[in-house]
């Protein structure tokens, strides 16, 4: 854990071997948390979870952006939150009429598969966590973090520095008053 907060602070200062010693650390962590996402995706996915880590990591660390990490939970809450952006633009990209968005897709493969999140679900969350984190910054990253990099409470909590009953505290928030956005978006006008 050490090292990682290590080779951060050598990239804010702009050292550029850091970011190549930084990927083979957090590889393994960012991979698990991706495979963790995409297993909740659903099937016939063109993102797996392999592009969905690299697509992220390289938005964190590419020329344009720069690290700018004060620690590792910073670094996790950056990744969750690239990940959930590369989710997003993908529903939406999927929601565009041009590509069929809508049509409802069918894997041939496995047709008797329900699916899971379709892209308008992905994108009513992603409306709602973005108003969820302007009244409740804390509450919107443990969602991020549990939502799109399939954390748990206390391992989001950690990744914040964050005590396990305040984790659990903006947690208990967060899906209630989640819960209150989404079934009133879901009522006519």
């Amino acid at each position: 854990m050490n090292d990682i907060t290590n080779i951060l602070s050598a990239a804010a200062k702009g050292d550029s071997g850091a970011s190549q010693q930084l990927l083979p650390l957090v590889y393994d962590e960012l991979r698990r948390l991706a495979k963790q996402k995409m297993a909740r995706e659903k099937p016939g996915q063109t993102l797996d979870a392999t592009a969905l880590v690299h697509e992220a990591y390289l938005r964190l660390v590419g020329a344009n952006s720069g690290p700018h990490w004060d620690n590792r939970g910073h670094f996790f809450a950056a990744a969750a939150e690239s990940m959930r952006r590369i989710l997003v633009e993908n529903a939406r990209r999927k929601s565009r009429h041009k590509h069929g968005g809508e049509r409802d897709r069918v894997d041939l493969e496995n047709c008797d598969i329900a699916m899971s999140a379709r892209p308008h679900e992905v994108l009513a969350i992603s409306e709602a966590l973005d108003r969820l984190s302007e009244e409740d910054q804390l509450a919107g990253e443990i969602v991020k973090l549990r939502y799109f990099a399939g954390l748990s409470v206390e391992e989001a909590g950690n990744a914040l520095d964050l005590s396990r009953a305040n984790s659990y505290r903006h947690w208990s928030f967060a899906r209630a008053w989640l819960q209150c956005e989404l079934s009133d978006d879901k009522k006519p006008e």
